[in-house]
C-alpha cells in the first residue's frame, strides 16, 4: 500500500481532502445518502473511501492477524463499490485546528499512529473510484455535493447521521433537504 498524506480542510490539487456528498435527489444504492472523503482527485480520475457506511466489524474480528494486536478494535466500513475485497488502513491525526490524513496506511504505520491521541483509524473495504472526467460529469449533473471536512468529522456519529448532519450544516436549504424522509409520503 502506498501511503498518502493530505491537509485538512479541502486544500490542495482537485478535490483530494475534501468531502463528496450525495445529493439528496441520488438514488444509487452505492452512494445513496453517502459522505466520501476524497483522497485522489486528478485528470486521471479520482479517488476516495464512503464514511458513513460502518459494517458493524472490527479488524481484529474479519482478519485473524489484526484480533490481538493494537488494531483489533479498529472499526471496518464499506469504502465503495470497487475491489471490495481490498482492504485500505486510513488515520486521521489532528494538527492544531486542522488534521493530516494518511490514506493507505501499512499495518506497522496505523498501528504507531493510533497510539497518538487524537488519532482515529478506520478499516476500509473497497473504495469509490472515477476514471478521468467522470466525476466532473457527475458534478455538472449536480449529482454531488462539495463541501471542506468540519473539525469534529471524526467525533459526530459515521451513519447515516453523519450524511444528514455535514449535508445540514452547509445551510439551512440544505438542513431542509437532508432532514426530507426518505418516502416523501411520509412527509
Amino acid at each position: 500500500m502506498r501511503e498518502r498524506t493530505k491537509k485538512g480542510k479541502g486544500q490542495g490539487a482537485g478535490l483530494a481532502g475534501s468531502l463528496l456528498l450525495a445529493h439528496p435527489a441520488l438514488n444509487d444504492p452505492n452512494f445513496r445518502r453517502t459522505v466520501i472523503l476524497m483522497s485522489a482527485h486528478d485528470s486521471d480520475g479520482a479517488m476516495g473511501v464512503v464514511l458513513n457506511r460502518p459494517l458493524g466489524r472490527r479488524l481484529g474480528e474479519l482478519n485473524g492477524d489484526f484480533s490481538l494486536g493494537p488494531l483489533a478494535s479498529v472499526p471496518v466500513f464499506r469504502g465503495g463499490p470497487v475491489q471490495t475485497e481490498q482492504m485500505m488502513l486510513a488515520a486521521w491525526q489532528p494538527q492544531g485546528d486542522a488534521f493530516r490524513l494518511h490514506f493507505g496506511l501499512e499495518p506497522d504505520k496505523a498501528s504507531q499512529l493510533i497510539t497518538e491521541e487524537g488519532v482515529h483509524v478506520r478499516a476500509f473495504l473497497g473504495y469509490s473510484g472515477w476514471t478521468g472526467g467522470q466525476l466532473e460529469k457527475e458534478l455538472k449533473q449536480n449529482a454531488w455535493v462539495i463541501t471542506a471536512v468540519p473539525g469534529d468529522l471524526m467525533t459526530q456519529a459515521q451513519d447515516e447521521a453523519l450524511w444528514r448532519n455535514v449535508l445540514g450544516g452547509i445551510s439551512i436549504d440544505w438542513r431542509l433537504l437532508a432532514d426530507e424522509p426518505e418516502d416523501t409520503e411520509l412527509n
